[in-house]
């Protein structure tokens, strides 16, 4: 009757192991550490940039606990660890002189760092601590606007251009094609012209809403972008923004930045662990341009390259591979003319590619381009700071009509990617300004942390005493199905790697007090068991089963709100509710299964069992 056949107990069991595993990493603490990113968008770091690093480091004698290189989605980092700070700024100080020999143009962001100080066996198996929000662990919190006009405008500026050439493609005469604020007015001469125009541009512009109207003996098309199509291009902007924000954080070390929207035109920026606003400022608001322009590889050019001279009308820039190249100063086309970068495979040979997507103008430009310089070099530039460097340099093979343009040859599946990110997301879409800025500090999140721990295991502490005083064995039954709960909880956040805030803590807290309330449902009903005059094996059977339908129930109608809570809610919101729905699950496993095994190997043997420790069984008198 309160036996659990074997494999109860060893789910039981093998809950508890995994909860002591993915639970134990956030003890340990972090260590100092230093990592090494790029701080250029065409320098890719990759195992070889680890193996420097770590000569540099056995060359001057300086002790590390491990050294890894990690890969976050096509962004790699090597992240050094030290046994202590002094150490560590040692160590910062002289892989920055030896990876930037000139400071004026540095290739490497070299940052200090927090990493988990756990165990490596413990990291082999997955076990990693939860981050700490920015209320822990201190750092920045940037509330960025986006000018959505801004994105406006420059659509409506690249929409004349387009209409410009679409009427001259069909050969329909304008009287001028300009921009009107937020509009643009196209003039003609006659009606005919102007009813061939909305009949050519309806075609090719569907997102285009055109009026007709006349005015100083003009005939005149106001167009204007249809709402659907202005979401588009504002979503599209905000999208760009954010991926290139993603980009650039990489930069300052940061183990777990949350960068996210808020509302129609706004970007979240959180960074945990930075406390110079100054450089996250600066990396945030950074600038980059995209430029295709003609390299020269005559005999001339070749040899003032080889001489160390740089020619009237070009310009010398290096490529991947630190290979110099001469450009030439006119720019062919810009990245207001590229719509679109992905990575794909040459239908040919089935080599990674990179196929581009021009606009109207860019097509037209680039089509003129490749037809006269087929057999040339053409060099695909991406300028950061004002310093630019060759991303590719592919060469013409033939004219390239349709603005469909693919960039192939020797590069690797996730070189490809890279270069096609860099295309996509190398410049911000539309400007941004920081409209309201937070620093914490870190002893700030220390005090958090601490208080916070504090006033759970208090809490844990004055919820045991009351369980064992009243229940008394099952009251330390239920503390340890608590304890059991808790253990669970953190584990199961750990390894979601979630990221642990000071709603979060509120959360564990009232998870605690809401998990104690099935112990007690429990309890009472197996004293109402006794009270009735059941036997005790009896009656604990009866009282967890008869107390499972309650349980579930009120703990259903909390899950509801939590769910509620976290598909309605945003930011601190969302975080309390992840924490609450998964301390409601692991609370009615603890209580149901955990409580009831340790029951069941206490007092399931015993056949003659007289009685049981549950406090005081009132029984009403006759």
């Amino acid at each position: 009757m309160n036996r659990y056949p074997l494999w109860k107990y060893l789910t039981v069991l093998i809950a508890v192991v995994i909860g002591l595993l993915y639970t134990l990493p956030n003890f340990f603490g972090e260590s100092p550490a230093v990592q090494v990113s790029s701080a250029k968008a065409t320098l890719k770091i990759d195992t070889a940039t680890l193996d420097r690093v770590q000569t540099i480091l056995q060359q001057a004698n300086i002790p590390n606990t491990g050294a890894a290189f990690e890969l976050n989605g096509t962004v790699g980092t090597v992240r050094v660890r030290f046994p202590s700070t002094d150490v560590q700024l040692k160590a910062r100080d002289l892989i920055e002189k030896t990876l930037n020999p000139n400071p004026a143009e540095p290739s490497y962001t070299v940052a200090l760092n927090l990493l988990p100080a756990s165990p490596a066996w413990l990291s082999a198996i997955g076990a990693n601590p939860m981050y700490l929000g920015l209320d822990l662990r201190g750092g920045v919190h940037f509330l960025l606007q986006v000018d959505m006009q801004g994105a406006l405008t420059s659509r409506y500026d690249a929409l004349v251009t387009d209409l410009r050439v679409a009427l001259r493609d069909q050969r329909i005469e304008s009287a001028g094609i300009e921009r009107d604020g937020m509009s643009v007015v196209l003039s003609f001469s006659t009606e005919a012209l102007r009813d061939r125009a909305i009949t050519a541009l309806r075609t090719r512009n569907p997102d285009l809403q055109m009026l007709e109207r006349t005015e100083g003996g003009r005939q005149q098309i106001v167009g204007r972008l249809s709402q659907a199509a202005i979401t588009t291009v504002q979503s599209s902007a905000l999208k760009q923004n954010i991926t290139t924000l993603h980009n650039r954080i990489n930069e300052l070390g940061v183990a777990e930045p949350i960068i996210q929207q808020q509302g129609a035109d706004r970007i979240v920026v959180q960074l945990p662990g930075v406390q110079d606003v100054a450089k996250a400022k600066d990396i945030l608001g950074r600038t980059a341009t995209l430029e295709i322009r003609m390299v020269d590889d005559s005999p001339a050019a070749a040899s003032a390259l080889a001489a160390g001279t740089v020619p009237f009308g070009l310009e010398r820039y290096q490529d991947r591979d630190g290979r110099p190249l001469l450009v030439r100063r006119q720019v062919v086309l810009t990245g207001e003319n590229l719509q679109d970068a992905q990575a794909g495979r040459d239908s040919q040979n089935q080599q990674p590619a990179v196929h581009l997507t021009l606009d109207s103008k860019g097509a037209r430009i680039f089509r003129d381009v490749t037809r006269d310089n087929v057999n040339k070099r053409m060099a695909i530039l991406l300028f950061e700071k004002g310093r630019g460097e060759v991303v590719t340099a592919p060469v013409i093979r033939g004219e390239i009509p349709g603005g469909q343009v693919q960039i192939s040859g020797s590069m690797t599946a996730e070189e490809a990617a890279d270069t096609a990110l860099l295309l996509r997301a190398g410049s911000l879409a539309a400007p941004m300004e920081i409209i309201e800025e937070r620093t914490i500090g870190p002893s700030l999140g220390a005090e958090n942390i601490e208080k916070g721990f504090n006033s759970t295991l208090y809490g844990f502490i004055g919820i045991a005493i009351f369980m064992v005083i009243y229940y008394h064995l099952f009251g330390a039954f239920s503390t340890v199905g608590l304890a059991l709960n808790v253990l669970l909880l953190l584990a199961i956040l750990s390894m979601l790697q979630a990221t642990l805030t000071l709603p979060g803590i509120a959360a564990i807290a009232l998870t605690l007090g809401m998990a104690i309330d099935a112990n007690v449902l429990i309890n009472e009903r197996i004293r109402e068991e006794l009270r009735n005059g059941e036997s005790p094996q009896n009656a604990i059977n009866l009282g967890f089963d008869r107390a499972w339908g309650t349980i579930l129930d009120s703990n259903l109608t909390t899950l509801i709100v939590g769910v509620a809570l976290l598909v309605f809610g945003s930011g601190a919101i969302r975080g309390f509710a992840v924490v609450h729905c998964l301390g409601i699950l692991t609370s009615m496993f603890s209580a149901v299964v955990g409580v009831r095994a340790l029951a069941n190997l206490w007092y399931g043997n015993k056949k003659k069992l007289q009685s049981i420790s549950i406090g005081t069984v009132w029984k009403p008198k006759d």
